[in-house]
């Protein structure tokens, strides 16, 4: 699922079709699917004033898309409580590699002579890329624009893209009070993490401190977009002037507004007592911010025109290029921003076409729905969070497998937007995951909760987002809302170094075709080799063994992985079997790895009959062959459990 790919005509409009047939007859496009309505604007209230839609050249004299590219100090936030999605606009103009394909073709895009008023704009929804058209009709009250306007006046593209946002969601209105995140997401396909700053103890360790400002620089080299906010609740509701004075804190933030994070840097300082709290170090950690209003900035240390400043070389504050000017973008310290904000949103660009990075990752996708259905049918697949034990694991599933000893993969779940079903009161579902350690070779469903590796939040939200190392091993991922019964579609979205080979488990156990003639199995065992002890010296220096175990059964093999240089190894490896000779061994062999040829170690024999109880055995190991009455040194320890019911475990 590529970052720019499967464009779709939003409302099925082509933009170079309405264009070309606007230019043919000479006339300016009006967009029956917006249209300059008050409809279009509330769908809960009256406007503000009278409201008069004025295009661009009935404002200004020359109007312009771009007037020199776009900036941060471009976007200034308007009458509407939409300052996640402004603060997320400002944000992306520092990439402009990204921009240029939220803004299709913007040099042709530009005003000139004989315009026919018609733009598009791509935003990135459920899965794919919708390009959204709209006419240059605006809002206006006086003949003053009301909602998100350029600080240059006869500069649109803030104006024009805001449109095609909310003509996306229904109306204007239906942007008020959102999430950071979302609009981050909708920006560039990325994958957003939230960070609760206030719970973190980033505050009182100066260790979290450095580590998370190591993090967000680092991820700001490979192009993440973030954001933050001082929250007052789920969402940041939009403190309007007759509010100011209770949601403005004493040192100029605005609580329950979202700023964009532009910088995070390191300045270069003199000597002074100012900076104690840093050891004596020359170097302040900093970040600057921008507030979509444009205006009502940080007041303290580092603010515009602070005394700390005068501790910076005029090098160094050229190289920052700092200003002074009221125009709501400022610096802090790291330590003044993790007291005073509560909430950061990072964008991670990930498996990108566009832009180069350190890493790549293998992006895995499934697009899916919790369905009300016949129990026991594959229909049946909305059984809630793990609170819900008997329902629990009705719900999707899936394994995926991780092939290197340990791994970062990072989880996105993301609901179908309710946004623009808002007047009709539809809310997000409250939905998470879970995690689970599973048999190496699992292929049907899990019918028993299994050991749990990672779960993720559960929140009333569009996307749920988790980043966890795991062990080399086989897992199943389960996508839940948190009540049972509760409906919806979902995309599943994985990132990882390799491809996990994941596959959607459907089946809740083998099948055999009536005209086949391999008997059904019986009894479905599996078998657990925790660990050996004592194994023989693998040379004559007296070297331990890299030792790994093959489980064989019925034709059927698995392979732990290799515990290196030690006659002690721990597995911890689990296999399942579903057996139609149930009177036969399962064997277990161990086996040294070497560069040229593996080393047979030795072999224990495992019956497993029915027992329902999982019953721990310690074995002594014997040769192969022709040796297999002959003992070799060490013991192999195994987990056993069989049940004739194929769908116990």
């Amino acid at each position: 699922m590529g970052l720019f790919s499967n464009i779709t005509a939003f409302h099925g409009q082509s933009y170079s079709k309405l264009k070309k047939s606007c230019l043919n007859r000479g006339e300016k496009f009006s967009d029956p699917k917006f249209p300059p309505h008050d409809s279009s604007l509330f769908f809960s209230k009256q406007p503000p004033g009278v409201i008069t839609w004025k295009r661009p050249h009935e404002l200004v004299d020359k109007p312009r898309l771009f007037v020199e590219g776009v900036n941060a100090n471009d976007v200034t936030q308007g009458q509407l409580g939409n300052c996640w999605f402004v603060a997320a606009c400002a944000t992306l103009t520092g990439v402009k590699e990204l921009w240029h394909r939220v803004i299709p073709d913007y040099k042709d895009q530009e005003y000139g002579e004989l315009h026919p008023g018609i733009f598009h704009f791509r935003f990135w929804r459920f899965g794919e890329w919708l390009d959204v058209v709209i006419d240059d009709l605006l809002p206006t009250i006086e003949g003053q624009l009301i909602f998100t306007h350029s600080r240059e006046k006869g500069e649109f593209w803030c104006a024009l893209l805001e449109k095609a946002y909310a003509k996306l969601h229904g109306s204007y209105e239906a942007l008020e009070g959102g999430n950071l995140s979302d609009a981050l997401v909708d920006l560039t396909s990325g994958v957003s993490a939230h960070l609760d700053l206030s719970v973190g103890g980033y505050t009182d360790d100066f260790e979290k401190r450095k580590q998370l400002f190591k993090r967000m620089s680092k991820e700001m080299d490979e192009h993440a977009l973030m954001c933050c906010a001082i929250t007052t609740g789920e969402n940041f509701p939009e403190p309007h002037s007759h509010e100011e004075a209770e949601m403005r804190t004493n040192v100029g933030l605005i609580k329950g507004h979202a700023y964009g994070i532009t910088a995070c840097k390191k300045i270069n300082i003199g000597d002074t007592g100012l900076f104690s709290i840093f050891k004596g170090a020359q170097k302040v950690r900093m970040v600057r911010l921008k507030n979509p209003w444009g205006e009502r900035e940080w007041n303290g240390a580092f603010s515009d025109g602070s005394p700390e400043w005068s501790k910076v070389s005029a090098s160094e504050r050229e190289k920052l290029g700092l200003t002074f000017e009221d125009d709501g973008e400022f610096w802090m310290t790291f330590e003044d921003f993790v007291e005073h904000f509560t909430d950061l949103s990072i964008c991670f660009l990930i498996n990108t076409k566009v832009l180069s990075f350190n890493k790549t990752w293998h992006e895995t996708v499934f697009y899916d729905a919790w369905t009300i259905g016949v129990s026991g049918h594959n229909s049946d697949r909305a059984g809630g969070c793990l609170n819900h034990k008997n329902t629990f694991l009705r719900n999707p599933q899936y394994r995926f497998d991780i092939k290197d000893e340990t791994e970062d993969v990072i989880f996105q779940l993301m609901q179908k937007d309710t946004r623009d079903r808002k007047q009709d009161g539809i809310q997000n579902l409250v939905i998470g995951f879970h995690v689970m350690k599973v048999e190496e070779n699992r292929r049907y469903r899990v019918h028993r909760i299994h050991e749990s590796i990672a779960t993720s939040d559960y929140i009333r939200t569009r996307a749920i987002f988790l980043r966890e190392q795991l062990k080399q091993g086989r897992y199943v991922i389960i996508p839940t809302t948190f009540k049972p019964d509760e409906t919806g579609d979902f995309i599943f979205r994985m990132f990882t170094s390799k491809d996990p080979d994941a596959k959607e488990l459907m089946k809740d156990q083998p099948k055999i075709p009536w005209y086949s003639c391999v008997k059904k199995p019986s009894i479905v065992t599996t078998i657990t080799v925790k660990c050996a002890t004592n194994l023989e010296k693998q040379s004559t220096f007296g070297g331990e063994a890299d030792a790994y175990c093959i489980i064989k059964c019925e034709g059927e093999s698995v392979r732990t992985p290799i515990d290196k240089k030690t006659a002690n190894p721990n597995w911890d490896t689990t296999a399942i079997f579903y057996r139609n000779k149930p009177e036969q061994p399962i064997v277990v062999e161990i086996w040294n790895s070497n560069m040229l040829m593996d080393g047979f170690i030795g072999r224990a024999e495992v019956t497993a009959p029915i027992n329902p109880n999982t019953t721990q055995i310690d074995l002594p190991l014997f040769g192969r062959r022709k040796e297999k009455t002959v003992e070799k040194p060490g013991n192999i320890i195994v987990q056993v459990y069989s049940d004739d019911d194929l769908t116990s475990i």
